[in-house]
C-alpha cells in the first residue's frame, strides 16, 4: 500500500532561538518589579517575539526549536547520569502582536485564567508552551513591558503610560533607553511602518525632555556622571546597529562624539559611514 523505510534518519538544520533565558538562583525577589514578565522568567525561558501574527508553521518551528533543548538536555542526563525532572524543562513563550482564534484552536491553546491572566494561551503541559496574544492582554502595570511589544494602537497606548510615570522613575529611564536605541535602529534600516510615527513622535519629544531635565539636574555630579554615560550607551548601540562590533578606532571616536551635543553626534552618526568617522575625528588628532 506505500513504501517502508526502516530505521530511517532524520536530519535537522541549526536553530537558533530568539532569546534564552537562564535566571540566577537569587533572581526571584527580583522579577516582581518586571510585572507578567517577571512571573514569565522564573525558570529557564524561550522566548520568541514576532512583529507579525505567526502562522501555524512559524509556531511549530518555535515549538521545534524547544524539543531540540528538550532533546539536548536529556543526552546531557544520560552522560552524567542524572534524572531529567520535568519541572527544570525550559518553557516556551511565543509572544505574538495578535493571533487567530483558528490557529489557537488549531494547536487547543486554551486560557487558563486561574492562575494567569487574559491573552496568554497554553498548550497541552507537556509542551510546556504558551501562546501571548499581546493585544488582548489587560491594560494594567504589571502588562506594561510586554505591551511595549505590540504594535499599533496597542503599543501606542503602553508608550503612552510609560511617559506618564515620574521623569526621575529608572524603570522609566532604563525602559526609555531600550526603546530609544530600537527607534534608532528601526530608521537606520528603513523599518518604518506608518503605524510606528504615532510612538516614534513620542518617544522623540520624550526622549528631548529628558536630556533637557537631566542637564537642568546635573549640577549634581553622580546626574551629570548618569547622563554622560546614557549618552555613550545611546552612541555604542547606534554605532553597533550600523558598523557591527566596535573596534579600537570606533571607540576613540565615541569619546570625540561625546563632546558634541546630543543632535549633533546622532546627526554624524546617522550619515557618515565608519571611515568618515575615523577620518573626521582621529586624523585631528
Amino acid at each position: 500500500m506505500g513504501r517502508v523505510e526502516v530505521s530511517k534518519e532524520v536530519a535537522d538544520e541549526t536553530r537558533q532561538v530568539d532569546i534564552f533565558f537562564s535566571p540566577h538562583p537569587n533572581m526571584r525577589g527580583n522579577a516582581q518589579s518586571l510585572g507578567l514578565l517577571g512571573q514569565m522568567v522564573t525558570t529557564s525561558t524561550l522566548l520568541e517575539p514576532f512583529r507579525n501574527a505567526p502562522n501555524r508553521t512559524e509556531i511549530r518551528n518555535c515549538i521545534l526549536k524547544l524539543f531540540s533543548i528538550f532533546a539536548e538536555l536529556q543526552r546531557k542526563g544520560k552522560r552524567e547520569k542524572t534524572e531529567l525532572n520535568e519541572d527544570d524543562l525550559p518553557k516556551l513563550w511565543i509572544l505574538a502582536t495578535s493571533i487567530s482564534f483558528q490557529i489557537l484552536e488549531s494547536f487547543d491553546a486554551k486560557l487558563e485564567l486561574e492562575n494567569w491572566t487574559e491573552g496568554i494561551y497554553f498548550l497541552s503541559p507537556s509542551h510546556r508552551t504558551a501562546i501571548i496574544a499581546i493585544n488582548q492582554l489587560p491594560i494594567t502595570p504589571d502588562t506594561l513591558l510586554l505591551r511595549l511589544l505590540g504594535r499599533g494602537k496597542t503599543q501606542s497606548q503602553a508608550v503612552r503610560e510609560l511617559l506618564e510615570l515620574p521623569s526621575g522613575d529608572s524603570f522609566r529611564q532604563n525602559v526609555m533607553e531600550l526603546l530609544i536605541s530600537w527607534r534608532v535602529s528601526v530608521e537606520i534600516n528603513n523599518l518604518l511602518e506608518s503605524e510606528d510615527r504615532e510612538v516614534f513622535m513620542a518617544l522623540s519629544q520624550s526622549y528631548l525632555e529628558w536630556k533637557e531635565a537631566t542637564k537642568r539636574e546635573g549640577l549634581q555630579q553622580g546626574l551629570q556622571q548618569g547622563l554622560q554615560q546614557g549618552q555613550r550607551q545611546i552612541i555604542e548601540n547606534l554605532m553597533q546597529v550600523r558598523f557591527g562590533e566596535l573596534d579600537e578606532s570606533l571607540i576613540k571616536v565615541i569619546d570625540e562624539l561625546l563632546k558634541l551635543s546630543p543632535m549633533e553626534s546622532s546627526r554624524l552618526l546617522l550619515e557618515s559611514s565608519r571611515e568618515d568617522l575615523i577620518r573626521r575625528f582621529l586624523s585631528e588628532n
